[in-house]
C-alpha cells in the first residue's frame, strides 16, 4: 500500500508542473511535501508504539493515510498547488506510522540471525505495489491529461485565461480520482485491522526511558552511520524514479506516458533484483552485496551523465537493479541487536527518508539552472547528485563489511 502512494506520486511532479505552469523546482516541493512527512511524524509515531503497542501504531497510520487520500478532493475543488501539497503531507504522516511500525515488528518475529533476510522478503512485495502505482499513473492518469503542451498552455494563459483554468481544473480532477479511490482502500484496511487479531512481538527491556534510548543510540556507530547512509539512498531512489520522466522528455522528446513506461520497466527490473538479492543473502554478508550494488549504482549513473539518448535512458533504468536491496538491508543492519531499542531506533531510520524530501527539489532546481556545459545538458548534469549519494552508500557498505556482524 505505502508502494503504491510512493510511485503513483513521483510522475506527479511532471504533472503538476505542465498543469500549472511551475518550474521544476517548484513542482518538486510535492516531493518535499510527501517526504517531509516522513521526517514529522517518524519519532513521533516511534514514542506512540513504545507507549502503547504495534497494532495500535499501525491503526494511526491507516487512519492518516486515508484522510489525506481524501483531502485530494477539496484540493482538487481549489485548484489550489498548496493544498495538494498539505494533502501529501498528510497522508504521508500516516506512510510513516505504517514503516516506523511495521519494519521492527517484521524484525521481531523470528530470530536476529534471519532479520535482515526477513525484512528482504517483506519488503519484496513493496514494488509490486509500486508497479501498480506506476500503471495507474500511466495509464489513468498522464494518459488522460490534455495533451496541450507547456508553450500552448502559456499561450493561453495570455489569451483565454479561463479557458486554461477550465483545462486545469479537469486535469486536476483527473489527478485526484485515483488518490480518492485509494484512500477508500486504505479505509476498509483500517476496519480489517481494528477486526484483527496481531501476535504480540517478542517482550523486551521496557525500564529504559526515552532519553537513555536515544542516547545509547547515538553512541552506536554502526547505527548513526546506517541513518545516515539511508538519507542518501533515499534520495538516490525518489530522484532517480522522478527525473526519469524529464530525462526521457528533454533528452529524447518522448512523451510522459511514454516515459512512464520506461519507469515501470525500472520497477520490474527493481522487483526481480529484490528476490535474487534476498536469495543472495543466504550465501553473502548483507553488507558485501550492498557494496558490489552500490558500486554499480556508480557505474550506471555515470552512464546515465555522459551517455548521451536512448542508452543514457537504459543506464536510468538499470539504477533499479541495484537499488533493490539497499533499502531494507540497511535497515536491518541499523537495527540488529538493538532488542527493544529497535522501536526508537526504527524512528531514526523513517526520518531518513527525509533524503527523499530534500534532495529532489535540489535536482530540480539544477535541472532549471544546471547550464554550464555545453556538451551535457542541464538534466544529464543533475545526476550527479544520485551519483554522490551512491558513492556515499558505497563508504558506507564498506566500512560495515570491516564488521563480522553485518
Amino acid at each position: 500500500m505505502w508502494g503504491f502512494a510512493n510511485d503513483i506520486t513521483n510522475p506527479m511532479v511532471a504533472a503538476f508542473k505542465n498543469i500549472l505552469l511551475i518550474s521544476n523546482f517548484e513542482s518538486s516541493l510535492v516531493q518535499f511535501a510527501f517526504y517531509g512527512g516522513y521526517c514529522f511524524m517518524a519519532i513521533p509515531a516511534a514514542l506512540f508504539i513504545q507507549k502503547f503497542n504495534y497494532k495500535k501504531g499501525i491503526i494511526a497510520g491507516l487512519v492518516l493515510y486515508s484522510v489525506g487520500c481524501f483531502l485530494f478532493l477539496p484540493a482538487g475543488y481549489a485548484m489550489a498547488f498548496w493544498a495538494f501539497l498539505v494533502a501529501y503531507f498528510i497522508m504521508t504522516c500516516g506512510l510513516a506510522f505504517l514503516e516506523t511500525t511495521s519494519n521492527p515488528y517484521i524484525l521481531s518475529m523470528g530470530p536476529e540471525e534471519t532479520s535482515t533476510r526477513r525484512l528482504n522478503l517483506a519488503q519484496a512485495f513493496n514494488p509490486m505495489g509500486s508497479l501498480t502505482g506506476m500503471f495507474i499513473a500511466k495509464e489513468l492518469i498522464l494518459a488522460r491529461l490534455n495533451t496541450a503542451t507547456e508553450e500552448e498552455r502559456l499561450l493561453l494563459q495570455q489569451t483565454n485565461p479561463d479557458a486554461l483554468a477550465v483545462m486545469q481544473k479537469a486535469d486536476l480532477d483527473v489527478v485526484s480520482g485515483p488518490y480518492l479511490v485509494l484512500g477508500i482502500v486504505v479505509f476498509v484496511f483500517f476496519i480489517v485491522f481494528m477486526l484483527s487479531r496481531l501476535p504480540q512481538n517478542q517482550s523486551g527491556d521496557t525500564t529504559s526511558s526515552t532519553s537513555s534510548i536515544f542516547k545509547r543510540l547515538l553512541r552506536n556507530n554502526r547505527y548513526v552511520s546506517s541513518v545516515i547512509a539511508q538519507a542518501f539512498y533515499v534520495g538516490v531512489q525518489i530522484m532517480v524514479w522522478t527525473f526519469i520522466i524529464q530525462y526521457a522528455e528533454l533528452e529524447l522528446g518522448m512523451s510522459k506516458a511514454t516515459a512512464q513506461g520506461y519507469n515501470m520497466v525500472a520497477m520490474a527490473i527493481f522487483v526481480s533484483s529484490r528476490f535474487i538479492c534476498t536469495f543472495l543473502l543466504k550465501y553473502f554478508r548483507p553488507s558485501s552485496l550492498l557494496l558490489a550494488l552500490a558500486i554499480g549504482g556508480i557505474a550506471f549513473t555515470s552512464g546515465a551523465i555522459f551517455i548521451h539518448g536512448i542508452f543514457g535512458l537504459y543506464s536510468i533504468v538499470a539504477i533499479s537493479a541495484c537499488m533493490s536491496l539497499m533499502f531494507p538491508t540497511i535497515y536491518g543492519i541499523a537495527l540488529k541487536g538493538l532488542g527493544d531499542d529497535a522501536k526508537l531506533g526504527s524512528a531514526g531510520l523513517i526520518l531518513a527518508i527525509g533524503g527523499g524530501c530534500l534532495m529532489p527539489p535540489l535536482q530540480g532546481l539544477l535541472i532549471d539552472e544546471a547550464h554550464w556545459f555545453e556538451s551535457l545538458s542541464s538534466v544529464r548534469v543533475s545526476f550527479v547528485l544520485p551519483l554522490l549519494c551512491f558513492v556515499v552508500i558505497a563508504l558506507y557498505g564498506y566500512r560495515t563489511s570491516k564488521s563480522a556482524q553485518t
